[in-house]
């Protein structure tokens, strides 16, 4: 296969393959192509955030990738392979502004490493193959037999039964620490259910507001990433497990299924580049 593939031709499949059409959003999320280059990708960057830190490192990269090929032919001129880089968080979350400020400086960066750019949020959180949620269920061995919650008239969130291996608090909250690779401590359990899991939910991300929907979907554990500080009360007067592991952690994931999805379909590397939050 060539090791350079129109981006036009990435995009398009991509834009079905997350059914763009059809998923609702924030009007920020400006999914799909936000920045485009000179035509040709010859690798996959995947990153959570479309932030300064991210492009950088995806603008050095390619800079190193021009000087690798000249040195490919003797130190002289070598078209260089560019990349896409694929982010859950894009550009244009805080609105329709000047490009002045931090937006002149990412813009400028994109245009002058020739770094093409693709953001999908609620499509990439939902998709039954490569989605965040599904992700963090198929890292967990949870088998999903169902969905729950809704936004904007869609459903979200994935459910499934606890693993024999995962079958107490303690040890799903270890899991998560081990397969999100977040630093000791950083999962955080509210115990209002059962020590003993065994109907889990997963909704990726700031979805804490969703609890009750969990609650109602018959759950005993719900995983998300962050929330409001009154769901701890919630958690524990309605008596489920309610497991923040990161904003950032869990929204990983996703993006670098989708990395590896387009690799095996385009023939192009990847790799993906961790700035974590924290959070």
């Amino acid at each position: 296969m060539s090791s350079e593939i129109p981006l036009q031709e990435i995009r398009g499949y991509l834009d079905q393959y997350l059914r763009l059409p059809e998923i609702p959003d924030e009007p920020g999320a400006v999914n799909g192509l936000q920045m485009e280059n000179r035509g040709l990708i010859g690798y996959l960057i995947a990153a959570v955030d479309a932030s300064q830190a991210t492009i950088d490192g995806a603008v050095a990269k390619a800079r190193h990738s021009i000087e690798a090929r000249a040195g490919d032919v003797g130190g002289g001129w070598a078209p260089h392979a560019a990349p896409l880089l694929i982010v859950h968080h894009g550009l244009f979350w805080d609105g329709n502004l000047p490009v002045t400020g931090r937006r002149f400086r990412r813009l400028g960066a994109l245009f002058e490493g020739d770094v093409a750019l693709y953001a999908a949020h609620i499509p990439l959180d939902v998709h039954p193959e490569v989605g965040n949620n599904i992700a963090l269920a198929r890292r967990l061995g949870l088998a999903v037999d169902g969905w729950f919650g809704t936004y904007k008239g869609i459903p979200i969130g994935v459910h499934g039964r606890a693993p024999a291996n995962l079958g107490t608090r303690a040890s799903l909250v270890e899991a998560l620490g081990t397969q999100l690779a977040v630093a000791p401590g950083s999962v955080h359990l509210i115990p209002g259910g059962p020590e003993t899991v065994s109907r889990i939910g997963i909704i990726a991300g700031a979805a804490g507001d969703m609890l009750a929907s969990a609650r109602e979907a018959g759950l005993d554990t719900f995983i998300t990433g962050e929330g409001a500080h009154h769901t701890h009360f919630d958690a524990m007067e309605w008596g489920i497990n309610l497991i923040y592991a990161g904003h950032y952690a869990t929204e990983s994931l996703g993006v670098q299924a989708l990395a590896a999805h387009l690799s095996n379909r385009f023939g192009l590397p990847w790799e993906f580049h961790h700035h974590p939050t924290g959070l």
